[in-house]
């Protein structure tokens, strides 16, 4: 059960981080709108632009940290590889076999029309 904790607790600080990047929007769309006026608001603007910045900083450690947790769980498992030579090996030994059939059929066919009077 301490697996679901782990996995709440990353999907609870997603969530957070989806937030984040929502006020870090609201913050950018402050600063195009206060730029759009003929008089924009000097104060306002660092304001807006510094939280902006904060929250993009804020996103991309968070991101960075999920990144190395993702990569160091990724890792911990041995990898099983591409199963595609497997299917393909499978499916030439099906066609091989059925090949094989069709012409033991048509063997036995000849066998049986050369063996009646």
């Amino acid at each position: 059960m301490a697996g679901y904790g782990v996995a709440n607790e990353r999907l609870r600080v997603l969530e957070e981080l989806e937030r984040e990047i929502g006020a870090s929007l609201q913050s950018a769309g402050t600063v195009i709108l206060e730029l759009s006026k003929e008089k924009a608001g000097e104060r306002l603007l660092e304001r807006q632009a510094a939280q902006f910045g904060a929250a993009v900083q804020k996103v991309e450690a968070e991101l960075s940290a999920q990144i190395r947790y993702l990569t160091q769980v990724a890792t911990g498992q041995p990898h099983e590889g591409s199963s595609y030579a497997a299917r393909k090996a499978t499916e030439l030994a099906l066609n091989r076999v059925e090949y094989a059939r069709r012409r033991l059929g048509e063997l036995a066919s000849a066998c049986e029309a050369a063996t009646e009077p």
